[in-house]
C-alpha cells in the first residue's frame, strides 16, 4: 500500500513538469478543437497526433494522447449545443437539451454545465483507474501462453461483435487485421512472410501508418467525395460561463449517477461513450425533480449526458492497460500508441514500468483540470472553430497524414503504406466494416500467434493444453459472451435511445 501511495505521489511530481503541463494544455485544446468539428472523431485525432509524440518520453507522450482523447469527447458538446450537430457520436444526447437551451438564449449556461459535468465525470473516473487497474494487472500475471491465446481471441470477439452492426462484418474486419499482422519476419522460424522484397516490412506493418491511414486518411477521402457544405452559424452567447452554487448543488446527484454509469460502461469492453451518454441522459430524466423541463431545455439532461460520456474515458483505460483489450476505437488507437512507445499492455506496466504508468495516471487527472480551464476560457473561440469549412479541413488533414507517416522513420515507403491503409479504411467505411477491429487484429495477431505456437511447442502438438487451466475456461466463456453481446447491446441501445427521445 505504501509503495502504491509513493508511486502515486511521484507520478504527480513528474507529471507537473512545466514542459509536460504546457504540452498537456496544448493537446487538450487541440482535442477540443477536433471534437467540436462535426465529422471528425477522437480516434482520428489521436491517430493523427501519434507521430508527434515520438520525440517525447513515454509518460509525456501518453499524457498528450490522453489530453486529445478527453478534449475530443468534451469538444463534441460545443457543436451539439450551439449548432445542433454533435461533433462526436458521444454527444448525441447532449444536443437534445443543449440546443433547446441555446434557442432560449442560455447557450453560455448550457456550455458551462457541459464543461463542469465533463470535468467531474472524467475526474471521478480516475478513481477506478487508480484502484482497479493494479488488481486486474495482478490477475494478468498468472497468464501463460494458452491464456494469452484466448485473451487475444476474446479481444477480437468483443470489438468485432459490439462495434459493428453485423456480427459477420465485425469478424471479417478482425480476420482482415489478423491476416495483415502475419506480414513480416516469422518470429519463431525466421521465415519471410508476404514482405514482397521490402526491408521496411521486416518487423511487420508499422502500426502508426496503419492507424493514420485507417482513421485519418480515410476521413479525408470520405469528406472529399461529398459536396462542400456550409456549416450552420453558431449561436452568439453572452453571460457568465461559471455556475452558481445552487446550480452545482442541483447537478451533483445527476453527475454522481452518470459517473457510476459511465465508469461501469467504460470498463465493459464494447459499451463505449455513445451508449453511456444516452443512459446518463435517460437516468437524469428519470430522477430529475424538474421533469417538465426535458425536451424544452434541461441542464440536468446536459449534465447527465456529458458526465457519463466523459466517465467512460478513465474506465475504458482499465482493460486496455491491464489486459490489452480496448473496448472502443479510441482506446484501440491508444493501445497502438503504447506499443509504438515500446510498451506492451499487461502486468509489466504495473511492475517494470510502474513509475511511467503512475505518471500517466497523474497526468490523466491533470488533463481533466486542463479541460475545465481551456473549455471555460476558450468556449467562444471553439464556437467559431465548429464552423470551419471542409475545404480547409481536407488539405490540412491530408498534409498532417503525409508528414506524420514520413516522420516516423523518414521513409517514403511508410507514406505509401499509409495511403494503402487510407484506401482500405475508405472501403471499410463504405461497406460498414469495423476499422477498430482491423487495428485490434493487427495488434493482437502476434500475441495470439505466439501464444498458440508456444503452447503447442510446449505440449508437443497436443491442443488440450489450450483447455488445461481454469483461467483458460474463464476466457473461453468470455469469448462466447463477447460473440453474443452484439444482439444484447443492440437491444439495450435501442431501448435506451427510445426512452431518451420519448
Amino acid at each position: 500500500m505504501l509503495e502504491t501511495l509513493s508511486l502515486m505521489g511521484m507520478g504527480f511530481i513528474h507529471a507537473m513538469n512545466p514542459l509536460t503541463l504546457v504540452l498537456m494544455i496544448g493537446a487538450t485544446a487541440l482535442g477540443i478543437t477536433i471534437g467540436c468539428l462535426p465529422g471528425l472523431s477522437a480516434a482520428m485525432g489521436v491517430a493523427l497526433l501519434l507521430p508527434v509524440t515520438f520525440g517525447m518520453d513515454q509518460a509525456t507522450g501518453l499524457i498528450v494522447l490522453g489530453g486529445i482523447y478527453c478534449g475530443a469527447i468534451f469538444g463534441g458538446s460545443i457543436s451539439a449545443i450551439l449548432i445542433h450537430t454533435p461533433g462526436t457520436p458521444a454527444s448525441a444526447a447532449t444536443a437534445i437539451e443543449g440546443y433547446e437551451l441555446t434557442k432560449k438564449g442560455l447557450a453560455a449556461k448550457a456550455l458551462a454545465v457541459a464543461c463542469f459535468a465533463s470535468f467531474c465525470g472524467g475526474l471521478l473516473s480516475c478513481i477506478s483507474l487508480y484502484f482497479f487497474s493494479p488488481f486486474l494487472a495482478k490477475l494478468a500475471m498468472k497468464f501463460k501462453s494458452p491464456e494469452y491465446f484466448w485473451l487475444s481471441i476474446f479481444g477480437l470477439t468483443v470489438i468485432a461483435g459490439v462495434s459493428s452492426k453485423s456480427l459477420l462484418k465485425g469478424f471479417i474486419s478482425g480476420i482482415l487485421g489478423l491476416l495483415i499482422s502475419t506480414i513480416g519476419m516469422d518470429p519463431m522460424e525466421g521465415v519471410e512472410r508476404f514482405m514482397m522484397g521490402s526491408t521496411t516490412l521486416y518487423n511487420g506493418v508499422n502500426v502508426t501508418c496503419a492507424l493514420i491511414g485507417l482513421f485519418s486518411m480515410s476521413q479525408v477521402l470520405i469528406l472529399a467525395e461529398k459536396a462542400i457544405k456550409k456549416r450552420a452559424k453558431a449561436a452568439k452567447f453572452t453571460g457568465s460561463l461559471l455556475l452558481s452554487r445552487s446550480d452545482i448543488k442541483r447537478l451533483a446527484p445527476t453527475i454522481t449517477r452518470s459517473w457510476i454509469i459511465g465508469n461501469i460502461l467504460g470498463i465493459l469492453p464494447g459499451a463505449g461513450a455513445t451508449i453511456a451518454c444516452f443512459m446518463g441522459y435517460n437516468e437524469a430524466r428519470r430522477f430529475s425533480k424538474h421533469k417538465d423541463e426535458f425536451g424544452k431545455g434541461s441542464i440536468d439532461g446536459v449534465a447527465g449526458s456529458e458526465a457519463a460520456n466523459n466517465a467512460v474515458t478513465g474506465g475504458s483505460l482499465i482493460p486496455t492497460l491491464t489486459l490489452g483489450i480496448p473496448g472502443e476505437s479510441v482506446t484501440a488507437v491508444l493501445m497502438g500508441g503504447l506499443i509504438i512507445h515500446g510498451l506492451q499492455p499487461g502486468p509489466e506496466l504495473f511492475s517494470t514500468y510502474a513509475p511511467m504508468t503512475y505518471t500517466f495516471f497523474a497526468g490523466f487527472v491533470l488533463v481533466q483540470f486542463a479541460m475545465l480551464g481551456v473549455g471555460l476560457v476558450g468556449c467562444r473561440m471553439f464556437a467559431q472553430v465548429s464552423r470551419l469549412s471542409d475545404s480547409i479541413l481536407i488539405p490540412a488533414i491530408f498534409l498532417l497524414c503525409v508528414v506524420g507517416s514520413f516522420a516516423i522513420h523518414n521513409n517514403f515507403v511508410e507514406v505509401i503504406i499509409m495511403f494503402i491503409f487510407g484506401i482500405i479504411g475508405y472501403f471499410v467505411r463504405k461497406f460498414d466494416l469495423n476499422a477498430a477491429a482491423i487495428v485490434l487484429g493487427l495488434i493482437l495477431g502476434p500475441i495470439g500467434e505466439n501464444g498458440l505456437r508456444r503452447s503447442l511447442y510446449l505440449s508437443d502438438g497436443d491442443p488440450s493444453i489450450l483447455f488445461s487451466t481454469p483461467l483458460c475456461w474463464m476466457l473461453i466463456l468470455l469469448c462466447v459472451l463477447g460473440t453474443c453481446s452484439p444482439w444484447l447491446m443492440a437491444r439495450w441501445e435501442k431501448h435506451v435511445e427510445a426512452r431518451a427521445h420519448h
